[in-house]
This record gives C-alpha cells, structure tokens and sequence, in this order.
C-alpha cells in the first residue's frame, strides 16, 4: 500500500471518529386529542391520537406536517400543535443552563402548586405542593426551577416558590368569586356537534379555581357540580362575601353564521370597567384570539351585583373548528391564563 493510500485512509477513519452525529429532532404536544393521519393533510384519513406533554420523534416534515415515528410504523400529524425540539440542542441548554440554583433550597407559598414534568405549562402536571413544603433546586431555565424532595419533583414557576423573600400574585386573601354559567337542566348554548355550554364553564371554572388557589386568593363558586343556580342566588352569594372580583364565564353560540368566532367581555356598573377591560386584554394577550371588546351588558349577574363584576364570553361554540380548540386542555389553560394576567394587573 502506497503512502498516499494509507493518508487517504488515515484521514477518512479520522473524519468518521470526529463527524458530530446529528441527532433528530422531535416534538412535544402541546394539546390533547391531537389527530395521527396517513398522510400529510386533513384530506389523509385519521390512524390514531396523541395528546399533550407526549414527545415523538420527527423523521421528515411537509406543507407543515410532520412525519412521526410509531411502533408500528410512522404517522403524520400537523405542526400547529406540537413545539420542536432539537435533542443535541436540548442537550447543550441542559449543560448551561444556569447552575447558581443547583443544591440550594426554596419554600413553596401557596397550596396546591403545579408541579409539571418540564420548564412550560404545555408539560403534563406530575404533583400539586402544599404551602410551606421544601425543595432542593436541581437546575434553573427561564422562568421555571427544576425541584425535588424526598415525595416528588419537577418543574415549578419561579414565581411560586421563595429562595429569599415571596413574590406577591397581587391576589393574595383577595375573594373571587367564579360563576360558572347555566348548569343542570339550563344547558346555556348548544355547540356546533352538540356540546352544551354549561360544560364548558365548568371546565373553565375547574381550572381558574386552582390558578386563584395557587396565587393565594380565596375561591367562592357559585356552583360546584352540574347543577341548576337561580341568578338571583349567584348575585346573592357574591354580594353576601366581601368580594374583590366577580367573574361570570360563558360561551356564545350564533349557528346562523358558524364561522363568527371571537372573546368579549362584558361590564355594567362603572366600578366593573377597568376590570372588564384588563381580562379583556389578558385573553386577547394569552390566546391570540379574535378580539371583541368590552361593552356594558345589561346582564342580572353585573346589574344586581354590589362588587366589581364583569361576565366573559369565551368563544364560539357553534364554531366547529373553534369547539373543537375549546375543549383541550391547553387552550383552556390559555384561557385561564388570560384571565389570571387581567386579575393580577388590576389587584396591582
């Protein structure tokens, strides 16, 4: 063999030990429900669904869709919902992140904190903490702690947690009063395949109370279950309490036009008007959705209420695509997302 030769050889073997592997990207749902098909395409027919907080493996992409790897094969699904992760990326975040936290310890301040299985909200909740509970802080991204003790870990907002001194919500000890709309035989709205609104509220409420409890507020429902409440008992009970905020949550429906969409909030004394305001623009915010505005309501929820009272229409849900979106777990979180950021603006 000629020295050229054995050079040439030397190089190629030196080039394949160094030649960084390139590692696939994958993608974390960031919804429930999300439907698998054959193809790229909605015309392609439905295989399967996955839902929010699982990771898949991308092994090409097309017009927005993504080819996923399955057991039994592969799928596709669209990339509106899922957000891409590169693993040599992910791998190189983890080594610098920031590592001030690592070893040290916080003190949780409210009961009930999500802890979720990584650094986002679109991440599947692992364990609620109570208040007063110790974790040691393994690692910090963003805005969110990596934690654990001996019970459980995960990932919490920095905002719920004190290294040093507690970060104020805003709403602590303030009582919100959270009036889900219709229930039992008032059904409220019908939907586009025959969802009732007052499922829907109640969803929202579900989520909303457990917001308000982590951020240190005193929660009031003005139903618990799937029951029928007068309005006159639901302004009742708000004017009875010694109530900051009053939230009316419910759902439109106009089928004659099934493509209107869009979220309005509503006021009717002057002393519900910043609020209205402040929700409104904290749900246009955190959804991107159609932006209705505010307007005052002759609703007997805000007209007989002595509390600043304000009543949300949330959604269409004689919107086909928009009913759909309305019943996942993510938007609903957005929602509620929404509401929170106008809340916490206006307690501030």
């Amino acid at each position: 063999m000629t020295f050229k030769k054995l050079a040439g050889m030397l190089l190629f073997i030196l080039c394949l030990a160094f030649t960084p592997v390139v590692q696939a990207d994958k993608a974390v749902v960031t919804t429930d429900d999300l439907t698998i098909r054959s193809g790229p395409g909605t015309d392609y027919q439905p295989t399967g669904q996955v839902h929010t907080g699982e990771m898949l493996q991308i092994i090409s992409r097309k017009d927005g869709w993504l080819e996923i790897k399955l057991n039994n094969g592969s799928g596709w699904v669209t990339g509106e919902f899922v957000n891409i992760h590169s693993e040599l990326s992910e791998d190189s975040t983890k080594r610098d992140r920031t590592t001030d936290s690592a070893s040290s310890s916080i003190t949780i301040q409210y009961d009930n904190t999500h802890l979720r299985e990584g650094p986002s909200t679109s991440y599947d909740i692992t364990g609620y903490a109570k208040k007063g509970d110790e974790f040691n802080v393994t690692s910090a991204e963003d805005n969110w702690y990596e934690i654990a003790n001996e019970e459980m870990s995960g990932y919490v907002l920095k905002d719920f947690v004190d290294r040093h001194a507690p970060t104020s919500s805003g709403l602590e000890d303030k009582t919100i009063v959270i009036d889900a709309g219709h229930g039992g035989r008032d059904v409220g709205a019908i939907g586009a395949s025959g969802t009732y609104e007052k499922d829907f509220t109640y969803q929202t409420m579900q989520e909303l109370k457990k917001e308000m409890a982590i951020l240190g507020a005193r929660v009031v429902l003005t139903r618990e279950a799937d029951q029928f409440v007068f309005l006159s008992s639901r302004t009742s009970l708000s004017n009875l309490a010694e109530t900051n905020a009053f939230i009316s949550i419910h759902y439109n429906s106009f089928p004659q036009a099934p493509d209107v969409n869009g979220i309005g909030t509503y006021y009717y004394h002057k002393r519900g008007e910043e609020l209205a305001r402040l929700v409104q623009e904290g749900l246009i915010r955190k959804t991107g959705a159609n932006d209705r505005d505010v307007f005052k309501g002759d609703y007997q929820v805000l007209r007989q209420n002595d509390h600043p009272a304000i009543l949300v229409e949330l959604g269409f849900i004689s919107n086909h695509e928009k009913e759909q979106l309305l019943q996942t777990n993510s938007y609903q979180k957005q929602l509620v997302s929404g509401i929170v950021a106008g809340l916490t603006q206006y307690f501030k």
